[in-house]
């Protein structure tokens, strides 16, 4: 065979394989990823034995514990619809009241029970509205 025709064939091979794989690596972080839905999304969209996220406010007043587990309720950031947790597993040190959220929790029953270890508190002071450009600050 012709040597730059062994070149060329190389090359197609090399240039469709890395096609072929990176259409793959793309297809395989599209399928894992799931959407964040809010409480009021949840409780229409549930299906039991199904994974979601769920993110929101930490309801005020839902806060409790009993021996290892933890029970709370996530609300709209608006108010309205509120989902009970039960959580077992590491509480990050923001977790309170009023505070963002980010749990994975399965529907069981009537119920919502998150995945240990999942869940994630949104820190307040990196979500906060900057001041508008050229605007004086007063210390």
């Amino acid at each position: 065979m012709n040597p730059a025709r062994k070149r060329t064939v190389r090359l197609t091979l090399a240039l469709t394989a890395a096609v072929v794989l990176a259409g793959a690596l793309i297809y395989t972080s599209f399928s894992a990823a799931s959407p964040a839905l809010t409480p009021s999304q949840l409780l229409h969209q549930a299906r039991p034995g199904i994974s979601y996220q769920l993110t929101g406010t930490v309801a005020h007043g839902s806060v409790r514990r009993e021996g290892s587990m933890l029970y709370f309720s996530v609300e709209n950031r608006t108010g309205g619809s509120a989902v009970p947790i039960s959580y077992t597993g590491e509480v990050p040190d923001p977790f309170k009241e009023g505070r963002e959220v980010i749990v994975t929790v399965q529907k069981q029953g009537g119920s919502y029970v998150g995945e240990p270890n999942s869940l994630i508190t949104k820190c307040p002071s990196k979500y906060t509205v900057a001041p508008p450009a050229g605007a004086k600050q007063s210390f």
